[in-house]
This record gives structure tokens, sequence and C-alpha cells, in this order.
């Protein structure tokens, strides 16, 4: 599990940069700077999602479906 939150950190980082270069250089108006804006604000959220789950999958315990009796 600690290759994903480490993966989502890496992309949570990547995304950051990339969202702070497309709102510096957004006024221009060029379309790459708008891509990279959306794009970034999907590795954003990509790894805040990633890590998360990551994170809360590792701290909980598992669900055991099969302890219960029949309804």
């Amino acid at each position: 599990m600690t290759g994903f939150v480490i993966l989502g950190a890496l992309a949570l980082i990547a995304g950051l940069a990339l969202l702070v270069t497309g709102i510096r250089k957004h006024e221009a108006q060029h379309p790459r700077h708008v891509a990279m804006l959306i794009g970034g604000m999907m590795l954003t959220a990509f790894g805040l999602v990633l890590a998360g789950f990551a994170i809360a999958y590792e701290n909980t315990a598992p669900l055991d479906l099969n302890s219960g009796t029949a309804q």
C-alpha cells in the first residue's frame, strides 16, 4: 500500500505544479495554458483520491461477510 500513497503524493505534486504554471501563464489565453489548468486539476484530484483511498484501506479492518447469519 505504501506504493500507492507515494504514487498519489507524486501525482498530487505534479498536478499542483501544472496548476500553478497554468494559472501564472493564463493571461496569454493560449489553449495550452487552459489544458494545463484542466490537466493540473485532474491530476491533483487523482493524487488526492489515490492516496486517500490507499490510506483508508490500510487503516481499516477487513469486512467479513461470511461471519453473519442468513436473514
